[in-house]
């Protein structure tokens, strides 16, 4: 399991959604514009942050695991 290798990744792809995001707001300056930023990118930046912790802790277990089974 290459956790470091997906969280890299995730954290990527995130980075590239914002980034268009933020390039369609340029264009899309609107009610519904602003309902969508609130309802699933601010959502989706909380819980890739939030992952990324757990990815992290999940790690450090592995780690911890692989080194006492040795």
């Amino acid at each position: 399991m290459n956790l470091s290798g997906n969280k890299g990744r995730l954290v990527g792809l995130t980075r590239d959604l914002s980034l268009r995001w933020s390039e369609t707001k340029d264009h899309w300056r609107d009610a519904k514009s602003e309902e969508f930023e609130r309802r699933f990118m601010v959502e989706l930046s909380a819980s890739v942050n939030r992952t990324v912790t757990i990815l992290d802790k999940l790690e450090e277990l592995l780690k911890k695991v692989r080194s006492d089974c040795e």
